[in-house]
């Protein structure tokens, strides 16, 4: 990373801390609340590891609540079963610590190729799975008798810091997944139309890309927002499948805007007047205040321009025009309206859902692609990161380098299937830096001089809401 690169990204961080939003402020608060009250049972409960409820809930913190219950279940669904993975190996392999950390980093490398082929919260899940069988497994190492002592431990700090989080986003001031996904749609679809209004006039290319990619985030997000609606609510069911089907028209949309960008045929008199309409339509989408209150008579011209585009177009004998290159270009056109017309009546579905779930299944939809050969990469990698450090702390007999080799299973499991799993390992790393000296003074300097809860909660406070911001 270039220096000047470094600086634009501190800038930008820096210049999104001092600006939150409403939203912004009450995730913070919500979240820091969440954590102390998790910290404060903990101890009450005289768990063992009371700071493991606290971190539960900022790990599993999101701003939709549907997001935090589903990254909450499937946080303990891995965490049982990395806890029995964990009590299974250490009982039979014990005797063995080669063999051991050699069993526990193939686990870890299972997790990581099934974590790698799902999506959503389930891959946080098995990620989960691999690294907490080594963070239960290696401090029993030894002394086989206390793994079970160490899962149930783990499994009790971690569903008291899913509880508190999962019930403080769903009783103060919570923002609903379903109420996301409408307004994650509706600007969705605005930037879509910009997107088509400067495909079709021919806009800035570095602006359009930009779009492209921003857009193809936010499908991305909708689709693991259909899966947080779901949780919810039973009636919010209803919502799952119209959703699907309309990111999956958004994204028709969205390929065929761009064909027609990239393959532009402007001289061409059949096609001008289907262009110069659609674009007349998306532009005055982007600029009408309130454009996407009522769908119908955007549907209404949509549909007109999609029927003329299909029509043949009457080419004369000896003119100089590529016949097939039009039929293509206008298709494609037709094929952009009647895309962009579901994605508008999806919206409306949305603002208005069934009272039961439909059984049509029109195409096309949302299809999660499986990379197998990336999965078997990524296992391979976190298997072999695992077992290499594992190694190291074996033939050294390093006590301390026993946290390091749980570190690095955790990173390796959560950041292998990453498309840049080195920078994402960087960021993970810098995060560490920078609570290096703050945990250095609260735990060495001011608690020892103020012990108490309450003046942990005074101490950390200014930290862990501007963290949360972050």
């Amino acid at each position: 990373m270039t220096w000047a690169r470094l600086k634009d990204d501190i800038g930008t961080r820096i210049a999104g801390l001092t600006r939150p939003t409403r939203s912004d402020w009450i995730f913070a608060l919500r979240t820091v609340s969440a954590g102390l009250i998790a910290i404060l049972a903990a101890y009450a409960l005289k768990l063992d590891h009371p700071q493991w409820a606290m971190m539960t809930v900022f790990i599993v913190a999101q701003p939709v609540a549907g997001m935090v219950l589903a990254k909450g279940f499937y946080r303990l669904l891995g965490t049982l079963a990395g806890a029995l993975a964990a009590i299974g190996i250490t009982t039979v392999f014990d005797a063995n610590p080669w063999l051991l950390v050699a069993v526990l980093a193939v686990w870890i490398g299972i997790c990581s190729l099934v974590s790698s082929l799902l999506r959503n919260p389930e891959a946080y899940g098995a990620a989960l799975a691999g690294y907490t069988a080594m963070i239960i497994g290696l401090p029993a190492f030894g002394q086989p008798h206390l793994v079970i002592d160490l899962a149930v431990a783990r499994c009790a700090e971690i569903v008291l810091g899913i509880v508190c989080a999962a019930l403080t986003s769903r009783l103060i001031l919570p923002k609903l997944a379903a109420d996301a996904i409408i307004s994650r749609l509706k600007r969705s679809i605005l930037d879509l139309a910009a997107y088509a209004d400067g495909a079709f006039s021919g806009g800035d290319a570095e602006k359009l890309a930009g779009l492209h990619r921003k857009l193809i985030g936010d499908v991305q997000t909708l689709g693991e927002m259909r899966t947080y609606a779901r949780l919810e609510g039973p009636s919010l069911a209803t919502r799952a499948y119209p959703v699907r089907r309309t990111i999956g028209q958004l994204l028709s949309a969205l390929s065929a805007a761009r064909a027609l960008h990239a393959h532009a045929a402007p001289k061409n008199a059949a096609l001008i007047p289907v262009r110069a309409e659609l674009q007349a339509v998306v532009g005055e989408l982007v600029a009408k205040p309130g454009a996407l209150d009522d769908m119908a008579p955007w549907v209404v011209r949509l549909d007109a321009i999609a029927g003329k585009a299909r029509q043949m177009p009457d080419i004369a004998a000896g003119q100089d025009i590529d016949w097939a290159g039009t039929v293509t270009r206008l298709t494609i056109a037709a094929d952009f309206a009647e895309a962009m017309q579901q994605v508008l009546r999806g919206l409306d579905a949305l603002r208005s859902p069934p009272s039961r779930a439909s059984r049509e299944r029109r195409q096309p939809a949302l299809v999660v692609h499986r990379d197998y050969r990336a999965a078997s990469r990524n296992a391979v990698r976190a298997a072999i990161a695992t077992l290499l450090v594992a190694g190291f702390w074996l033939a050294t007999k390093w006590s301390d380098a026993t946290g390091t080799v749980i570190l690095v299973a955790v990173v390796s499991s959560l950041f292998a299937a990453r498309a840049d799993p080195i920078r994402s390992a960087w960021n993970f790393f810098e995060g560490t830096l920078l609570a290096l000296p703050f945990a250095f003074v609260v735990g060495q300097i001011a608690l020892p001089a103020l012990p108490g809860f309450g003046w942990f909660a005074v101490f950390v406070v200014p930290i862990l809401v501007p963290a949360a911001l972050g």
